[in-house]
């Protein structure tokens, strides 16, 4: 249950900011990836810590639990920063070949991953907030 209400009070950070900054709604802050903070490693570190309060640090099952937050992280600002970045490059191209009348296609969704200081802020943030649910 921790976990859930993690995940749903970074999503909501998201969209709080994301009004902040472009001074209008967008639903898909709430439901979509990327952003300040990643709520990705705030719910893996949020289960971890949870794990951790309530089995002991050096369980098995904190263990497993801290190994999957780490590669969620890794794979939060790693594999899917890349897929982000891959797609706006390839959204350059679609709009080159385009504007010359040779092709049309849907572009690319560009935010899909998190910068390392958006992973490290979903980090604490699901960390303090597993100690204070607890």
């Amino acid at each position: 249950m921790t976990t859930t209400v993690v995940w749903v009070l970074a999503q909501t950070i998201k969209v709080f900011l994301g009004v902040l900054r472009e001074k209008r709604f967008n639903f898909r802050w709430f439901i979509g990836t990327g952003g300040m903070p990643s709520s990705h490693a705030a719910g893996a570190s949020s289960l971890a810590t949870s794990v951790g309060l309530e089995y002991g640090f050096n369980s098995p099952l904190f263990a497993v639990a801290a190994v999957f937050a780490l590669v969620t992280m890794f794979d939060a600002q790693g594999v899917r920063r890349a897929t982000g970045y891959q797609a706006t490059i390839l959204n350059k191209m679609m709009d080159d070949i385009y504007w010359k009348g040779q092709i049309e296609e849907e572009k690319l969704k560009e935010l899909v991953g998190h910068t390392p200081i958006e992973v490290l802020a979903g980090f604490a943030f699901g960390v303090i907030c597993a100690m204070i649910l607890y």
